[in-house]
């Protein structure tokens, strides 16, 4: 009988750090950081954390040809 294995990476938490967030979408941080236009979310003690849902809904966008985030499209009817 033949086996197979399976490789899974499972985030416990949804808010990632800039490098998690980074890692999360097979980017280099520095390249991350040109590319993503996801605004981190601020949290009460300072720090930042990028959410992975924003992250998904950025990468669905890029699939479907539009990076624009809700920011940016405000700001063009404005």
């Amino acid at each position: 009988m033949s086996s197979a294995t399976l490789n899974i990476k499972v985030s416990p938490r949804r808010m990632l750090t800039m490098r998690e967030a980074a890692e999360y979408c097979g980017l280099s941080v520095k390249l991350f950081g040109r590319l993503c236009k996801v605004p981190p979310v601020k949290l009460a003690d300072g720090s930042e954390r990028h959410d992975m849902r924003d992250l998904d809904d950025w990468i669905d966008g890029i699939k479907l040809g539009s990076t624009d985030t809700d920011a940016d499209v405000l700001a063009r009817l404005t």
